[in-house]
Parts: C-alpha cells; structure tokens; sequence
C-alpha cells in the first residue's frame, strides 16, 4: 500500500516555533508530528511514502533519510515553488505506481485507523474522504455525506454538514489531464463529487488540526501527561 503525506506547507499560524523548523518537525512526545502519521501509516500496512516539501524541506530529509528507520520507504517530492494541495499531489503523482494512495495531511492529529479506508477503483469512485463532526475551525463545515456514504456539496433532505479531515484515499485518474501547477485540491475534488466519484466515513474520535502554538501546546500537555514522555 502507498502513501502520500502532505508537508509543503509554510506554517505561518505556528510562528515563531517555525521560523527557523518546518512545521512537520516540531515533536509530540518522543516524535515530530510527521513521524507520528509515518508510524501510523507503517501500522496500516503501509510500505512505501511520498512527501512531498517545499519550506527548509532539506530538514525534512535529513530527519527521516530513506525511511528505513521506521521500516518504511520514504520517496520524496520537494517543490521549488509552492504548488498548493493539489498541485503538490499531481507533481507527486509519478511516484506512485498508478493505483489508489492514501493522503495526510502532516499537521492533522488523530486517533483515526488507516486500516479502515477501502482501496478505491476508479470506475466506481476517484476518491473516498475522512469527515468529521466536530471541527472549531471549521463549524460550517465543507461537505454532506448520504446515508449510501457519498460526499456532496448539496443537501438533500435533512443532512448534516462536515469537515474534511485531512485523510482520504484518492485515485490517479482523479488527476487526470491536470498540470502540476500551483492549484488548491478543493476544485478537483467539486468535480469529481458533481459526478458522483466521491465516497466518504465519518470519524468520531479524536482530531485536532495542529495549526497553532496553543493547539500544540495543548497537545503535547495531553499526549505526555498520558504516556509519561518527555
């Protein structure tokens, strides 16, 4: 199984921790937030991880080299210009060998089961999408789920709106003919789900999008009280 984690960002909201470290790279206990999602994925049974970067993304390879570390290859897409979620995926999309690939976000902390995403097919769906209820950042949310499990963008009948959680499952095809160009995710996944290619599940347990210091801060208080590291 394949991977792709998302990494590239600049980490403005997290100033000063990242003026001079990658977002990715601040730890949670005994790891940096990226090598938790790593383990994670390792234990979802996957073998092979793209990550791609772009702000002092040379910290990222030096920390975590060709994954062997944590018995894993690590394949690395860095971006001289920042391609935004979307355009980030299409650049990366030569590293994967042409079936469907799990994508993080490297900032998204959850107690969320990778084992549980299904491999899609492209002739039935070009992605599937973690949702989840509970996001303060987000309280409008971004999507609806019918009681079938598709994503829309449209209510029908009584639906309850959630929030993309930064975990999904997506096709190549979901790509196809588009440029890696700077471009957001959001419009290609609008057009997949208008032609009814996207299906999803929603999360009830924990998530946090780690995107501040007081976010992460918290975090860290939780996850070390719990386990005792330092």
């Amino acid at each position: 199984m394949q991977a792709m984690i998302l990494a590239a960002g600049l980490g403005l909201r997290m100033q000063p921790l990242t003026d001079n470290l990658p977002k990715p790279l601040l730890k949670v206990g005994k790891y940096t937030l990226i090598e938790h999602q790593l383990i994670k994925l390792r234990n979802a049974g996957v073998n092979k991880v793209v990550i791609n970067h772009s702000y002092l993304g040379y910290m990222i390879e030096t920390h975590l080299g060709n994954g062997s570390r944590l018995g894993l290859e690590i394949v690395y897409s860095p971006e001289d210009e920042r391609l935004e979620t979307g355009g980030g995926i299409i650049n990366a999309l030569s590293k994967f060998e042409g079936e469907s690939f799990i994508v993080v976000n490297a900032d998204v902390w959850t107690n969320f089961d990778c084992k549980l995403l299904p491999k899609i097919e492209p002739k039935v769906d070009l992605a599937h999408l973690v949702l989840i209820s509970h996001a303060p950042h987000n309280p409008s949310g971004d999507f609806y789920l019918s009681a079938a499990g598709r994503v829309q963008e449209v209510a029908t009948d009584q639906m309850t709106r959630f929030t993309f959680a930064g975990v999904s499952v997506m096709h190549p095809n979901l790509f196809a003919d588009l440029d890696a160009n700077p471009q957001p995710l959001l419009p290609i996944l609008s057009s997949a789900i208008g032609r009814g290619l996207v299906g999803g599940q929603v999360h009830q347990g924990t998530w946090l999008d780690v995107g501040t210091p007081e976010r992460l801060r918290k975090l860290r208080l939780s996850v070390e009280g719990a386990h005792g590291d330092k």
